[in-house]
């Protein structure tokens, strides 16, 4: 198994899908990270030798990847709660913030169904 920037990569996948294993490495981004590096991007990770493994590491260590791009996520979010914008005030109660709508759907950012029970009429 490779590893890189603290990941173990899957030797058995093809390159341009094993590198999406790391945090913030999507399928685009890791074809032109092998295109950078100049690997074949249909070649299998068992297949890459030393100095491919070098050269994607060489890569990959100039983004903002894993750990480092969680906390600047959740900073940005923070700051967002912080400064009361709307965004934040969507995060802060856990509704959804972009535009979706929340009377039928939305059960995702909202969670498990919270039954209110009816009112009970009454008596003349």
């Amino acid at each position: 198994m490779a590893r890189i920037s603290g990941i173990d990569i899957p030797k058995d996948k093809r390159g341009a899908i094993s590198l999406t294993y790391i945090y913030g490495i999507g399928r685009s981004l890791a074809i032109s990270i092998l295109d950078n590096a100049k690997v074949d991007s249909n070649k299998k990770v068992s297949d890459w030798d030393d100095k491919d493994i070098a050269s994607i590491r060489e890569v990959v260590g100039s983004l903002t990847i894993e750990g480092e791009l969680r906390s600047e996520t959740q900073l940005n979010i923070k700051r967002l709660m912080d400064i009361g914008s709307y965004r934040g005030i969507r995060h802060r109660t856990g509704l959804p913030l972009r535009g979706q709508r929340t009377k039928n759907n939305s059960r995702t950012r909202k969670g498990k169904r919270k039954t209110v029970a009816n009112k009970k009429k009454a008596t003349k």
